[in-house]
């Protein structure tokens, strides 16, 4: 179901829950539009997909298991409104403990579309314990209609800061150079936009020789829900899911690709609507 053709009272919710949202057009323009606004591109959209992070999950004294439930229920509720073509949890998913790991995972199934995740610093597990949870290496890539997802590993089992790999890196933009268009999740940001970035110039340097990448995303920085531009490409985060630091509220990114390959992206602030409705 379209959002534009939703009942009344769902049209108010999704509206209501719509934190902000731009719009990244073709020209390299960039503007702002309302909810409502938002609403009039339903039906223009070929590929909608969900990005949060920083669940925390295990951080003591958190909910961290209500925090979860919360955002499962939450991007189902989404979905069976607006349907998503994926969602990806970048990064931060446990906080240490690897014993967390599995437990993860199992709250994530709920998620009634495919899922993908990346490793954050806080995700102190192995390489091959990460390979065994979730079937994948810490290094992963997907194409999903003429998309290309790269999940990139920017840390390590005892939490540095890392730069993702550039050798593999540049092989997926190589890859991938003729997909319409690829996105890069990265947990760590790159560039000392913020006190617990690092500064690696030439990840920077190799997303430039590709046009096709449209967006790159980070987690990290629980306070930040906007975006930094490099060249025509946006930086973008999306506040936390958990933990004991951040925005006022706990939210979710939402990305929509619109047929002429404009993209709309908005934060969905669901932290109250569990309040109004009964479930």
């Amino acid at each position: 179901m379209n959002a534009d053709k939703l009942p009344m009272d769902s049209r108010r919710k999704f509206i209501k829950n719509i934190s902000f949202a731009s719009v990244f057009f073709l020209t390299g323009e960039i503007t702002s539009c309302s909810a409502e606004e938002v609403m009039l591109y339903k039906d223009k959209v070929q590929l909608r997909f969900i990005v949060a992070s920083d669940a925390h999950y295990g951080q003591p004294n958190t909910p961290y298991q209500e925090m979860m439930d919360t955002l499962t229920l939450q991007v189902n509720l989404f979905h069976e409104q607006s349907p998503v073509d994926f969602c990806v949890i970048n990064g931060d998913l446990i906080h240490n403990e690897k014993f967390f790991l599995p437990q993860v995972k199992s709250k994530l199934t709920s998620l009634n579309m495919p899922f993908y995740v990346t490793r954050g610093n806080h995700d102190m597990v192995s390489a091959d314990l990460w390979k065994q949870v979730w079937g994948y290496p810490l290094n992963h890539d997907v194409s999903i209609k003429q998309y290309a997802i790269l999940l990139g590993d920017t840390s390590d089992e005892i939490g540095t800061y890392l730069s993702p790999d550039l050798k593999w890196l540049s092989n997926k933009l190589e890859e991938h150079k003729n997909k319409k268009n690829c996105f890069l999740f990265i947990h760590i940001p790159q560039a000392k936009w913020t006190a617990n970035a690092i500064n690696t110039p030439a990840v920077f340097d190799l997303i430039q020789k590709y046009p096709n990448v449209k967006a790159v995303f980070h987690g990290h920085e629980h306070d930040q829900d906007g975006f930094k531009m490099v060249g025509k490409v946006p930086f973008i985060f999306d506040a936390h899911i958990g933990g004991n630091w951040g925005t006022a509220y706990k939210g979710f990114r939402v990305v929509e690709i619109l047929n002429d390959n404009t993209m709309i992206t908005y934060m969905m602030n669901p932290t109250e609507k569990l309040n109004e409705l009964s479930f």
